[in-house]
């Protein structure tokens, strides 16, 4: 277990918010109290992301068992992925907004991820001063 490490998770973090930041995407937290611990979460917003790594969170794209102590990993990504959907479910029902980032598309596009959720944010922030009318 020791030899799988996440890959530079905490960077992929640091450059995803520093990448809304510079888009001028800012007001948000991180490590937010909420269930499912949210990578970052924008309270005004009800907006809560998730950066996962593909290999801990099985991506269908790139996630992979490692070779040895196969039946050990499968059941521990497994479990992962029904955890994520558990908390995200939770999430959704408090009424949160929930964007999830494979570790792979932050890496291929940043700037789409990011563009994306500005387009999310803004739709919410709609939606929200609608009630407020």
């Amino acid at each position: 277990m020791r030899a799988i490490k996440g890959a530079n998770t905490k960077s992929t973090e640091q450059k995803f918010q520093k990448a809304l930041i510079d888009a001028g995407i800012t007001y948000f937290q991180v490590n937010a109290k909420l269930i499912g611990n949210p990578d970052i979460f924008f309270p005004f917003y009800h907006v809560v992301v998730f950066l996962d790594g593909c290999f801990w969170h099985g991506c269908p794209k790139c996630g992979h068992v490692p070779k040895s102590n196969t039946s050990y990993w499968r059941t521990k990504i497994e479990r992962n992925k029904e955890r994520d959907i558990q908390k995200r479910l939770i999430l959704h029902e408090q009424g949160y907004e929930i964007v999830e980032y494979w570790e792979h598309e932050l890496k291929e596009d940043l700037s789409r991820c990011v563009k994306l959720l500005a387009n999310i944010i803004e739709d919410n922030l709609i939606r929200i001063s609608s009630y407020a009318v």
